[in-house]
Order: C-alpha cells, then sequence, then structure tokens
C-alpha cells in the first residue's frame, strides 16, 4: 500500500514539473460533410472570431495553434464526396476525430451518420477519442446535444471515448467547453 502511494506522489510531481517546462502537442483531425462549419470552427479557435464569408475547403487545409500549455496541430479535411476515402490517412495519427455535423440541416443527418460509421470502421483509427460537435445551434431547428447524440447513435460506439457537444462558431457557444475538453487528451505515443 505504501509503495502505491509514494509512486503516484511521486507521478504527480514528474507530471506538475513536466507542466511547467513543456507543452502537450496534440494532433486533431477534423472532419465532416461539407458546410458543416468546419474550417470556420478552426478558424474561431485561432482568431476567437467568426468570418462570415467562408470558403469551402477543397482538399485540406493545416492549421497550428497554441492555447495555454497545449499546441495544438489541426488538419482541417474537405468534406465533399471526393475527399472523404482520404480521411482515413490523416486519422490515423490523430489524437481525436473530429468530426462536425451541422445541427440545422436535418437533410444530412442521415449521410453523416454513414460517414462516421464509416469513418470508424477503419482499423488504423480504432480507439482514437472521438468529437463530435452539431454546430449551427444558434439556427431555429437545430439539434441540441441529445438529439445529436441520438440522430448520430453515439451511444453505440464503445470502442473510444466520445464526447458530444451542441455549438455556435458564429455566437461562439461552448467553444470554451470543447477547448477545454481537447486540452485533456493525452498525447498520442
Amino acid at each position: 500500500m505504501e509503495n502505491k502511494i509514494t509512486k503516484s506522489w511521486w507521478e504527480r510531481i514528474l507530471d506538475w514539473l513536466r507542466s511547467l517546462f513543456f507543452k502537450k502537442e496534440l494532433q486533431i483531425t477534423i472532419l465532416g460533410l461539407q458546410n458543416a462549419g468546419k474550417s470556420t470552427f478552426v478558424n474561431v479557435l485561432a482568431t476567437g472570431q467568426f468570418e462570415d464569408d467562408q470558403i469551402p475547403t477543397i482538399g485540406f487545409n493545416f492549421r497550428e495553434l497554441t492555447k495555454g500549455k497545449v499546441n495544438f496541430k489541426m488538419w482541417d479535411l474537405g468534406g465533399q464526396p471526393r475527399f472523404r476515402d482520404s480521411w482515413e490517412k490523416y486519422c490515423r495519427s490523430s489524437s481525436c476525430i473530429v468530426f462536425v455535423v451541422d445541427s440545422a440541416d436535418q437533410g444530412n443527418y442521415e449521410m453523416s451518420k454513414i460517414q462516421l460509421q464509416q469513418l470508424l470502421q477503419w482499423p488504423s483509427v480504432a480507439g482514437v477519442p472521438l468529437l463530435v460537435l452539431g454546430n449551427k445551434n444558434d439556427l431555429s431547428g437545430a439539434l441540441d446535444e441529445k438529439g445529436i447524440i441520438e440522430v448520430m447513435e453515439l451511444n453505440s460506439i464503445k470502442d473510444r471515448d466520445v464526447a458530444c457537444y451542441s455549438i455556435s462558431c458564429k455566437n461562439m457557444n461552448n467553444i470554451d467547453n470543447v477547448l477545454k475538453w481537447l486540452g485533456n487528451l493525452k498525447e498520442k505515443k
């Protein structure tokens, strides 16, 4: 019993010392169907401001930003059908997959769910944490977190950590909670 207490005490001291001198580095892959708000989400994280005129991502965008003691390397992938087959190669080494859903676009719920399920079936992404963001909660008819969890069947995912937030990049709703959740992820070794 004494050995376990001493070990955890030493581990806590080492963790504290590491946090003073070293930054945590996380690789985040952001995907979802076109027009869900992936690039807008990345820009809001980077600048703290919403830009109305966002050009759709063709292929991918890479952005690196630091928030506190966490350095985020973010891959923002195009959501058009022709790019979806390439998602897997960006997710392999991710610390987290962020799947963005337009929570006000009822016509795309089913396709979003199908694409997410296909992605999670790839053996190379087994165990990678998943964060589902229901963007555009400022629009009328948008699903809340409970609705997103139900529509995307997130309760059926048992092989990884899963979180879901209802957000609005436009109004900055829940962005701070998303950043906190991402910042608490463990680095991928």
